[in-house]
């Protein structure tokens, strides 16, 4: 986003308007456990993501790329990490909610709360990436607006091709 939002840690966004479900600063402690959980998951299991480098990634605070909680009450039910100023919008680099929470529609008001935000900022698109081998989630952000751009092979892992899908606003 062109403006650069408030300090994550300060930050919090109702997803749906009835104040249950809210984008937040991870709380203490939710990296170490979240990355176990994420690297025995697909697409994260099959790209050969270690559980080290998730929580260190859902761990490390940056300015121009925050980490968020999307909790209901006060449980961790995903997370999303958002690189602001790319291609004149935003880069979803990882959206995971965890299985107990998946069908919920939690991934769908993100983006949605994404593109309200990055609209209001004069950004003009949304980006994100999928594997090929994940159709769940290709199907996820085609229904959510998004189209593909292009694709890039060994991006990620040798032998694996990543689509970049980009939704204009």
């Amino acid at each position: 986003m062109s403006q650069t939002p408030p300090p994550v840690e300060r930050y919090e966004a109702d997803l749906f308007g009835g104040g249950d479900v809210t984008l937040r600063a991870l709380p203490p402690g939710e990296p170490q456990r979240l990355g176990p959980i994420f690297a025995s998951i697909d697409p994260w299991a099959r790209l050969g993501y270690k559980a080290d480098a998730l929580s260190g990634y859902l761990g490390t605070l940056e300015k121009t790329a925050p980490r968020y909680a999307i909790m209901i009450g006060n449980e961790v039910a995903g997370v999303v990490g958002v690189r602001l100023n790319w291609l004149r919008g935003p880069y979803v680099q990882f959206m995971g909610v965890l299985p107990d929470y998946q069908k919920r529609k939690l991934g769908s008001a993100f983006l949605a709360w994404l593109a309200h935000e990055a609209k209001r900022h004069r950004e003009q698109n949304i980006w994100v990436m999928a594997s090929t081998f994940n159709d769940g989630a290709l199907r996820f952000y085609e229904a959510n607006g998004f189209e593909r751009a292009g694709e890039v092979p060994d991006l990620v892992a040798p032998g694996t091709v990543e689509v970049m899908l980009r939704r204009r606003l």
